[in-house]
């Protein structure tokens, strides 16, 4: 069964894209979530219209004060969910793929517990690097 994307998933994939090139266009975020252009194009208007989502005169995309605090939420959590599940042993690929679906699933209280988790195993095993 394919999950149907969410706007949290073209949100966070704004915040990546931008984070790694420094300029987002619609095209890269089709590249990066391998879904289709025009069913890209219909997103990134949707997410136009709820004010997540400004778009330039040349088509880059630039996130709201709203779109990035969904964003850099749902990145904190893939990012935490990913290396929690690394620290298990898990191959980074799995994990990587796994993250992606529990993000949005995953209740605030469960989220907090794997983050102090795996800042404290980080603790231990990061002494003394930065």
């Amino acid at each position: 069964m394919k999950m149907q994307e969410s706007p949290e998933d073209y949100l966070e994939a704004i915040l990546m894209i931008k984070l790694q090139k420094g300029k987002v266009r619609s095209i890269d975020v089709a590249r990066h979530l391998g879904f289709s252009k025009p069913s890209v194009s219909v997103a990134m208007k949707r997410l136009r219209e709820n004010g997540y989502v400004l778009m330039d005169e040349d088509g880059y995309l630039t996130l709201t004060d709203s779109g990035n605090e969904i964003a850099s939420s749902i990145y904190e959590r893939h990012t935490i969910v990913s290396e929690y599940l690394m620290q298990l042993g898990i191959s980074e690929e799995t994990a990587i793929n796994d993250a992606c679906r529990i993000e949005h699933v995953l209740s605030e209280e469960s989220f907090q517990r794997i983050k102090e988790l795996t800042e404290a195993s980080r603790g231990k095993s990061g002494s003394g690097e930065s």
